[in-house]
């Protein structure tokens, strides 16, 4: 579906990026435009791709509806990755989470319905599901923009993907563990009782094609993906990569952080189907006939709750999931 068409990720320079453009090239696009507010990334990037000309990097920030404009013109594809999404600093400086998760992913469905756009795939987390925390308002926000950009009849249809916690991407905690443990300082945790859904960059890649692909617009489709808790995860890594005996060192909650995350809530179940063993499919609260008569062949998911304290991982399945990421040998 992507030979010959033009791509444009936003934020497109993090590690969601990086994966998502390796994947994209293997099925011979014509352009894949790169969106991104950082220089020293892109040419980083640039280079990591040995100067692909398939590959355009385009300067810009999603909050300036000018430049998305601009970078939407012409454009089959975008994935929307673009987003301030560390729940400290957002809750430290709600008007600029704000500005970027919000008004930019405003930005993207006027630009992208202005252009044409075939379709939009917009990333969204677990910290939307019944947020606590301004990260997950603004992301809740994003998914209700871009499911109600589906009601007006224009060409552009939109669609979301809802995720875990990424092993190894910008802020996650598994670096974060193993640079502890190497300087032998204490593995810090918020809460052991604290549990998260986690997925590897490929699995992350996966949910964006499969969405892309099998979506008619309106839809959020969420991985079915392994939970664990946060004090197994320190364990793994310190019997990796400890040289000598590490502490677990407990040191409260952050604001707006919660102990468990959810992908489904009983609410969303009423409208929510298998869409087979690896997703769910969430429908839009008031769907439209076309997209009730799409899926009406599938197994519905009445009143299953999706949380990250219901079933956990082993260590052995840990530390197997941290291999598929490439973080053990």
């Amino acid at each position: 579906m992507f030979k010959d068409k033009t791509i444009l990720i936003t934020g497109g320079t993090g590690s969601w990026g990086h994966e998502l453009t390796k994947r994209l090239l293997t099925y011979n696009p014509k352009e894949i435009r790169v969106f991104s507010r950082s220089e020293d990334a892109q040419v980083k990037m640039l280079r990591a791709f040995r100067g692909n000309p398939v590959l355009k990097f385009v300067i810009g920030d999603v909050r300036d509806p000018q430049a998305v404009s601009e970078a939407c013109r012409g454009v089959n594809y975008v994935f929307h990755l673009a987003a301030l999404k560390h729940v400290p600093i957002c809750e430290e400086q709600p008007y600029e989470a704000i500005k970027t998760n919000i008004t930019g992913t405003e930005n993207i469905i006027r630009s992208s319905i202005r252009h044409q756009v075939d379709k939009v795939i917009n990333v969204s987390t677990d910290k939307a599901v019944d947020p606590i925390n301004l990260y997950g308002l603004t992301k809740a926000i994003g998914e209700k923009l871009i499911i109600h950009a589906n009601s007006k009849d224009h060409h552009t249809k939109f669609v979301c993907v809802r995720g875990g916690n990424v092993l190894g991407s910008s802020g996650s905690v598994v670096p974060f563990f193993k640079n502890q443990i190497a300087e032998g300082q204490d593995v810090t945790l918020t809460s052991t009782e604290m549990t998260r859904f986690f997925l590897t960059l490929s699995d992350c890649i996966g949910l964006l094609l499969k969405a892309a692909e099998a979506s008619i617009g309106g839809e959020i489709f969420v991985l079915k993906m392994n939970s664990c808790k946060i004090s197994d995860l320190a364990q793994v890594l310190i019997e990796q990569f400890a040289d000598s005996p590490a502490a677990v060192k407990e040191i409260g909650i952050r604001a707006g952080e919660k102990l468990h995350e959810a992908l489904l809530t009983k609410y969303e179940a009423s409208h929510a189907y298998h869409y087979d063993e690896q997703y769910f499919v969430i429908l839009p609260a008031q769907p439209s006939e076309q997209i009730k008569a799409h899926y009406k062949d599938l197994n519905e998911a009445v009143n299953e709750e999706y949380e990250s304290n219901r079933s956990f991982m082993s260590r052995e399945e840990i530390a197997e999931m941290l291999r598929l990421g490439g973080f053990l040998s």
